[in-house]
């Protein structure tokens, strides 16, 4: 079989150091009846171990090439590949108790981890390999120059871990940063949940947008609804000063002063 190029549209780094597939697949942990999705297998340094551990995974890749390869390499009763771009794939059609993995390309990180965000009730984990500064803003705190909207966004939903680094060595072609590995678990039913989330999902966006600015400054007229010292949050503060549950708390009270998402 000949040697695949990798392909830049696609963002494909493939994995090639085999003491991080090992420390890898020890973080997931793969049990042989779990339901795992794997996303962007590429040349299969994570598929083959992790099928030594399952009954049955299902790959999604968009390169046709690598789909085939897949298909040559697996037996159809072991690997499902599903070509597609995952940005439109509907993990419904996976069941529930979804265990979600792969070294996602960096073009579409953030807009695959939102969308993943629809599906976070049907999840038991998601592992994830991202580019580090990816990883360091999604486990970031109030406070720091990391702390985003992503950061934001992804801890009102999940509980996030940031397990270890990946030296741009372990892959070819290296990529030109460090990569980390990232554990996500999606919070229960007992999560503090916004009255109004697509409000919420407003509010922090138009809070980070120009995120130099004061609040008051970025929220227009919602700054005059909102009972900043009974929230414990500074009009004066900008959005990286604002933890989730201050961001809930001030959506609530967009909702109780009649404001909709």
């Amino acid at each position: 079989m000949t040697a695949h190029q990798a392909r830049k549209r696609f963002g494909q780094n493939f994995l090639v150091d085999l003491s991080v597939v090992d420390a890898i697949v020890r973080a997931i942990a793969p049990k042989r009846d779990d339901v795992m999705i794997e996303i962007g297998p590429g040349l299969s340094a994570l598929t083959a171990p992790l099928l030594d551990q399952l009954a049955k995974l299902t790959a999604i890749e968009i390169d046709r090439d690598l789909a085939a390869r897949l298909r040559q390499r697996f037996p159809v009763d072991r690997l499902t590949v599903v070509e597609a771009d995952v940005l439109q794939v509907d993990f419904t059609q996976f069941g529930e108790r979804l265990r979600i993995v792969g070294n996602l390309p960096y073009n579409i990180s953030s807009p695959l981890l939102f969308a993943l965000v629809d599906y976070a009730d049907r999840v038991c984990d998601q592992h994830f390999m991202l580019q580090r500064e990816v990883v360091d803003r999604m486990v970031a705190e109030p406070g720091g120059s990391e702390y985003s909207r992503l950061s934001v966004m992804l801890q009102y939903r999940y509980q996030i871990y940031k397990l270890f680094d990946v030296a741009p060595e372990a892959f070819d072609p290296p990529p030109r940063v460090t990569s980390a590995i990232v554990r996500m678990i999606p919070r229960d039913s007992t999560r503090l949940r916004a009255q109004d989330e697509k409000l919420f999902a407003s509010l922090v966006q138009r809070a980070f947008s120009q995120r130099r600015k004061m609040l008051r400054g970025v929220l227009g007229e919602w700054t005059a609804l909102i009972p900043w010292d009974a929230l414990g949050v500074l009009p004066t503060w900008r959005a990286e000063q604002v933890s989730v549950a201050g961001f809930v708390g001030m959506a609530d009270a967009l909702v109780a002063a009649g404001v909709r998402g």
